[in-house]
């Protein structure tokens, strides 16, 4: 069983798409193993605490500070700087993520604790349709 989720986001952030992962996953009665998997290069995929929203803020705070933009005097080595000062930061924060995400299924229903949530991590400024595969076997 094979579908794809469109995240539309509008800068960067964690954009939680846990119901709608949920309702797919609900056609399938089995147990099993859902892959997502994102299919860009400048984002990342992530299970989250989803109760307290100064948890998505904190982190996307701390990658900042830990990747700043390209025009920051200690990222002056960046040499990929067409797409934005955003771009090449995005790509190293998507290399320090997960890309794709494994989950065990029970009854069609993911098998996440009960403060977690699937997230999609934008790491660019400007908004974008993001698209992430996903699989049960």
């Amino acid at each position: 069983m094979q579908t794809e989720f469109i995240i539309e986001t509008s800068g960067s952030g964690l954009y939680e798409f846990t119901a709608p992962v949920r309702n797919w996953a609900g056609g399938f009665s089995g147990n099993g193993l859902m892959t997502l998997f994102v299919r860009h290069t400048s984002c990342s995929l992530l299970i989250q605490e989803n109760a307290d929203p100064e948890v998505q803020t904190d982190l996307n705070a701390y990658f900042d500070r830990l990747v700043p933009p390209s025009d920051h005097p200690s990222m002056s080595y960046l040499r990929h700087t067409y797409e934005g000062t955003d771009d090449m930061p995005a790509h190293i924060k998507a290399a320090m993520m997960p890309v794709s995400l494994s989950v065990p299924l029970a009854n069609g229903q993911p098998v996440l604790g009960t403060w977690q949530g699937i997230y999609l991590f934008e790491h660019r400024r400007a908004p974008h349709s993001r698209k992430v595969a996903a699989h049960i076997a």
